[in-house]
């Protein structure tokens, strides 16, 4: 498929996929299914609309909204003037919503709902540039004078067609590869956010890319729910699946996907590892609870589900013996754990952060295949992707078409092609920094390509631990390891310049509930649950549990269970869901520094 921009390839889908059904949305408890000729016709209004208020190439958008089909209207609108989209997390705070309306100069600001009217509101007065306020939910507010209904700006784009009815079409055409598609600013784990700029052509070629390893059809559905304010499910959930011309479904949010995922049966989610995390712990526990057959049963299974695996990926011929202790499997076990994410998913990607292997070829043995990908912000974001026929757990796959990568002497991973962005915004010497003069840029991540040519992830530079005794640690692979456990929710490791390790541990809510509930120990929150009799000696317990791989300078001697669940909103999650490590250390100091003082 030729494409000029990422406009006339969404704009492309009204004339070849009119009639198909491009994207899915829940409302008054209902599914409603919205064709591609439907969604173009609406997004060639909004564009009109913006042009009649002056709007046009290199004008910055911002937006802030959960995901929803008009997220992707309002992208594809903005990009067919050749203006810039400027994403906004919803969970950010009103003085960062502030300081990035204000660096990306933006002429138009575009939210949902209340919540995010009432942080505007709240640092209005500051904001240099805009001109225009829109909201997608306008007839829930009272609004003042400056907010209007995101229904007119579609009503003033129809007045606008019927004097410039080739206006759209026209702007397309003017909008080049080369051209700045959107401006997205990093989380700002530490110091003031960064705006990567991206173009077109960035989004173009790792969505070809892909499409050359990984075959996605009309006929799949992408369940939508990783923040669309993010790289990956911007590129893998929204452009990906247009340019394919597969439908994609928005779920309700983030808490309701389990019951969405029944609702809309997708073939394909594209996830961080931690939604897999929970649901292999949900299994582990539920079989662990249950009866001892059933148990005996789930593990038999699982083990012909792996041994199946191996053959498969060995192109061993299977005897009709093993077939038939497959099928059984299959349809005692497999089958059941389908249908909880569907029964017609075809695969899981992850990103965003490393999977465990284990968590990998647990899934691969019950028949549901993940496979990982590695990419940044900076980089539109595909680098590395394991392919359908050819993965490797623990690993983030091999190059993609078109995109080189090497390791530098530090151990560090390089990548060089069409896919990096063309800098900061406003940031020259930041740029300078991670793009040499060869056009390298330099992730920030320490890795190795092993002899197959798979990429394989240690950790992030700034994360590597250095122990007093001067040996080095990588915290990541020891954390995927311990959040194996159906315990653990979350796992910092802390050791830097010290003399041994200990970690900071956040225990899954629901799998402690069941233990104190079995042991008939009273509580009311999760910070009366963790402080019961016995949590301390089975923590101990897990962790010597899963430290057997592990040399012994990084096994964790000594551990702090935190207060409280890490969450955005207090901040030690970004919106991406990553660990802040430094906000978590900061917050548990005192109980660090008193496990190395005992």
């Amino acid at each position: 498929m030729d494409v000029i921009n990422l406009a006339d390839m969404f704009f492309q889908k009204g004339k070849s996929h009119a009639a198909h059904t491009g994207y899915m949305y829940k409302k008054d408890d209902h599914w409603h299914n919205v064709t591609f000729q439907e969604a173009v016709n609406r997004t060639e209004k909004i564009a009109a609309g913006l042009a009649s208020l002056g709007v046009k190439k290199g004008d910055k958008i911002a937006l802030m909204s959960a995901n929803c089909l008009e997220w992707a209207i309002t992208d594809y609108a903005a990009l067919s003037l050749g203006a810039v989209l400027v994403p906004l997390y919803p969970t950010l705070l009103a003085q960062q919503v502030q300081y990035i309306i204000n660096d990306c100069e933006a002429k138009v600001v575009i939210v949902s709902e209340e919540s995010q009217v009432d942080k505007v509101n709240a640092v209005k007065m500051t904001l240099k540039s805009v001109k225009h306020f829109f909201v997608f939910e306008a007839d829930k507010l009272a609004f003042s004078d400056y907010w209007k209904d995101f229904n007119a700006l579609a009503m003033m784009g129809t007045e606008f067609l019927k004097r410039n009815p080739v206006y759209v079409s026209g702007s397309i055409k003017n909008v080049n590869r080369s051209d700045v598609a959107t401006i997205i600013y990093t989380s700002g784990t530490t110091g003031e956010p960064k705006g990567a700029v991206l173009t077109h052509d960035n989004f173009i070629s790792n969505v070809q890319s892909v499409t050359e390893i990984f075959k996605v059809y009309p006929e799949d559905i992408f369940l939508s729910f990783l923040p669309l304010s993010h790289i990956f499910e911007r590129t893998a959930g929204q452009y990906f699946a247009c340019y394919n011309s597969s439908t994609v479904a928005y779920a309700e949010s983030i808490d309701l996907v389990p019951q969405n995922i029944l609702e809309v049966r997708p073939t394909i989610m594209v996830s961080v590892p931690r939604l897999y995390e929970k649901i292999h712990s949900r299994i582990i526990d539920a079989v662990e609870s249950g009866p001892a057959l059933k148990k005996k049963l789930f593990y038999w299974a699982l083990g012909i589900g792996h041994e199946y695996a191996q053959k498969i990926k060995r192109k061993e011929v299977l005897t009709q013996g093993f077939k038939i202790k497959r099928n059984l499997a299959h349809k005692l076990v497999f089958s059941k754990l389908q249908a909880r994410v569907g029964g017609r998913l075809r695969l899981f990607v992850s990103g965003g952060a490393p999977l465990a292997a284990e968590i990998g070829e647990f899934f691969e043995s019950v028949g549901l295949l993940i496979l990982e990908g590695y990419g940044l912000t900076e980089t539109s974001p595909g680098i590395c992707f394991n392919r359908p026929d050819n993965y490797k757990f623990g690993t983030v796959g091999s190059p993609l078409p078109g995109v080189e990568v090497k390791i530098a002497d530090d151990g560090e991973i390089l990548s060089r092609g069409a896919h990096i962005m063309k800098g900061y915004f406003k940031k020259d010497a930041e740029t300078k920094e991670v793009i040499d003069n060869e056009g390298w840029f330099h992730t920030g991540d320490i890795g190795h390509l092993d002899s197959d040519g798979f990429l394989k992830i240690t950790d992030r530079k700034k994360n590597i631990l250095v122990t007093a005794g001067g040996k080095n640690i990588a915290p990541q692979p020891v954390e995927n390891i311990m959040i194996t456990s159906k315990y653990f929710e979350q796992f910092v490791m802390i050791g830097d310049k010290r003399k041994f390790c200990t970690a900071v541990v956040v225990l899954s809510q629901e799998t402690m509930q069941k233990w104190a509930d079995a042991k008939g120990l009273s509580y009311s929150n999760y910070a009366e649950l963790v402080k019961l009799p016995g949590v301390n000696e089975l923590v101990r317990a897990e962790i010597d549990r899963l430290s057997g791989s592990l040399a012994s300078y990084e096994t964790i001697k000594k551990f702090v269970i935190a207060s409280a669940p890490f969450s955005i909103d207090s901040d030690e999650l970004t919106p991406s869901l990553k660990v802040k490590r430094k906000i978590v250390e900061e917050k548990y100091s005192a109980e660090i520094e008193a496990l190395y003082a005992s």
